[in-house]
């Protein structure tokens, strides 16, 4: 089993821009609820302004309450106090759920953005884009955008109040203790922010171990058949130990540097209080500053000081959020290779099923040193079945993803009833065609949902026909709840031929113009083999279908057959026909009578041995 390095750390590289002047993307998603900033503004402002007018009224609590001895003044004080908590606990709930429903309802309509786009992007993206990338931007970058606009721009926008604020009441409050303060805070910060850097660090490794945690897991349960079928369970068990220890050793580092941190700040920040308190006390003794004045200096000086360490705090998780923004808007300006022109060409109505390669040229965007198709010519007509044979790699399977518009040739053309696939509206052309892939797909849903993928108008009873005609209606309705039953991740509760059925299903529901059949009953038992032929049979009368066939069964039924080797058609033909001129479909033809005679006289040996017992 391959396993997950560097490239699977997460899903994903971690942000590592700093420029936070990226973040001013995010305001095109912003900007439609602008009336809930405003209020998220005015809340905030209010918040900041009540805690800042509490250091006035402890000025006036300390010089005119206990300094003059004037009990009633203290009980209006007392009163104005639980008013002014009252108005910032009000202030305080109204920013939060602001705040927060900004955050939540940002990232909800940039998640979806993000997915609108990138489930456009056309398979040729995908070869050379990591899922698990892709995975990551849309959870965890989208989350750290979540705790910027949600939590970190708020933090960050008070306590810039609070600076602002506290700064000029420091300043007329005391401009000699304001000078002391300003001289000491650069002592104080400065060992926090580079000790902070520290923890940043390791913060971000102890989030990249769990990660690793994630993947591995990941990997190894999506693939818990494998590892038991190859008793890899122990060694399993030794490599995820491993990497929970490496976990569990950097996390300890990040709580050892964040407790130094802490003890840090308390160390740095207090010292600098007492000594900003042993000061302006001997101001206070010598008649300099009142009680109150020194009382109300402190608490400033105190917020001041929060709002400096909250501002350093967030500045690190502005410059990981600028990060992941800037992934996110390169995978927003990634524009689809596959999409519909301007001005479409509309298809002819009905449709008729007709197809044609003229001189078709295709390499895959990541095998551009090989030709996949190579002067390529065909032409199809309405209601033709034709076979598609020739050894891997041939180019059978190319075929069909071009024929799907997944990519677009480099050079040459494909129509599709006489109009060009280029100038047609993708959407449009693949609503002619059904497809059964060998491997077929089956989502995390129930057979309603499989089946109706694509026609999900379809009324129950055209499910149930669609899936008696693909013999699929009896195994289904033997669920514990029918067709209602989930079927499991990637349809795990059903065996190979019972998807490959679905699969079928979900194709004759569809109902189309042109059928891409990949060898559509190789999964299957003889028995189903037989009844899921009889109902493709009906289903290709006076449809065109391209069937890319690996048995002989299925070659024979054909109209015709094109044999494709090396990304060019090399023969077309009947069986018959390709028998007699030989060549590569001959020694094909052979290879399977040969294998067919061998089976046949294993199995008469094995019957003879049987009654000779």
């Amino acid at each position: 089993m391959r396993r997950a390095g560097a490239e699977g750390r997460g899903g994903a590289e971690r942000p590592t821009s700093r420029d936070v002047g990226q973040l001013a993307y995010l305001w095109r998603f912003v900007r439609p609820y602008g009336w809930v900033v405003a209020g998220a503004l005015a809340a905030l402002s209010v918040a900041a302004a009540t805690v800042l007018a509490m250091g006035f009224g402890l000025r006036k609590l300390v010089d005119e309450g206990f300094a003059g001895g004037d009990a009633a003044l203290l009980d209006r004080a007392v009163l104005v106090l639980l008013a002014v908590v009252l108005l910032l606990a009000a202030a305080s709930y109204a920013r939060f759920y602001l705040v927060s429903w900004i955050g939540e309802r940002v990232v909800a309509d940039v998640r979806k953005a993000v997915f609108d786009h990138v489930i456009t992007l056309s398979p040729a993206y995908y070869e050379v884009t990591r899922t698990g990338e892709i995975l990551s931007r849309l959870t965890t970058d989208t989350t750290l955008l979540q705790m910027v606009v949600g939590s970190s721009a708020s933090i960050a926008l008070r306590n810039l109040l609070m600076l602002l604020g506290g700064s000029v009441l420091l300043v007329v409050t005391s401009p000699k203790l304001t000078g002391l303060v300003f001289l000491v805070v650069p002592v104080v910060i400065l060992p926090i922010l580079i000790y902070g850097r520290r923890v940043r660090r390791l913060s971000r490794a102890s989030q990249d171990r769990v990660a690793d945690l994630g993947a591995y897991v990941d990997e190894t349960l999506v693939a818990i058949r494998t590892v038991q079928a190859f008793g890899h369970e122990a060694i399993d068990r030794t490599r995820f130990a491993g990497r929970a220890e490496d976990a569990f050793t950097t996390a300890v580092e990040r709580v050892r540097a964040r407790a130094m941190l802490t003890a840090l700040v308390i160390l740095l920040v207090f010292g600098a209080i007492s000594l900003v308190l042993w000061i302006g006390g001997l101001d206070v003794l010598e008649g300099r500053i009142s009680a109150g004045e020194l009382s109300a200096f402190v608490f400033y000086a105190v917020v001041v000081a929060g709002a400096v360490g909250a501002i350093s705090e967030v500045i690190g998780d502005l410059q990981r959020a600028a990060g992941a923004t800037e992934r996110l808007i390169e995978l927003l300006a990634s524009e689809p290779e596959i999409a519909a022109p301007p001005e479409p060409l509309p298809l002819p109505e009905p449709p008729r099923g007709g197809l044609a390669f003229e001189d078709v040229v295709f390499h895959y965007p990541a095998r551009p040193d090989r030709s996949a198709l190579e002067g390529f010519e065909l032409a199809v007509a309405p209601g033709e079945t034709l076979a598609l044979v020739g050894p891997s790699g041939a180019g059978k399977t190319t075929v069909f993803q071009l024929l799907l518009r997944f990519y677009d040739p480099q050079a040459g053309a494909i129509a599709l009833d006489g109009v060009d696939l280029r100038r047609a509206d993708p959407a449009a052309a693949r609503a002619r065609i059904g497809l059964v892939p060998q491997e077929p797909v089956i989502f995390s849903a129930d057979a309603w949902e499989n089946i109706r993928y694509g026609r999900p108008d379809a009324t129950d009873e055209e499910v149930r026909d669609a899936a008696e005609a693909a013999s699929a209606l009896e195994f289904l309705e033997q669920l514990p709840e029918g067709l209602g039953t989930f079927l499991g991740e990637r349809g795990v509760r059903l065996s190979g031929g019972q998807r490959q059925r679905l699969a079928i299903a979900r194709a004759i529901l569809r109902n189309p113009a042109i059928l891409l059949l990949d060898e559509a009953t190789s999964a299957l038992d003889a028995e189903s083999e037989r009844a899921v032929q009889e109902a493709l049979d009906r289903l290709m009368q006076g449809r065109t279908t391209l069937v890319i066939a690996h048995r002989l069964a299925t070659v024979l039924k054909a109209d015709r057959i094109a044999v494709l080797d090396h990304g060019r058609i090399v023969a077309s033909g009947s069986h018959a026909e390709l028998s007699r001129a030989g060549g590569l479909y001959a020694r094909l033809a052979a290879l399977q009578f040969d294998q067919a005679r061998d089976l046949a006289a294993e199995g008469e040996a094995a019957a003879h041995n049987t009654v000779a017992g």
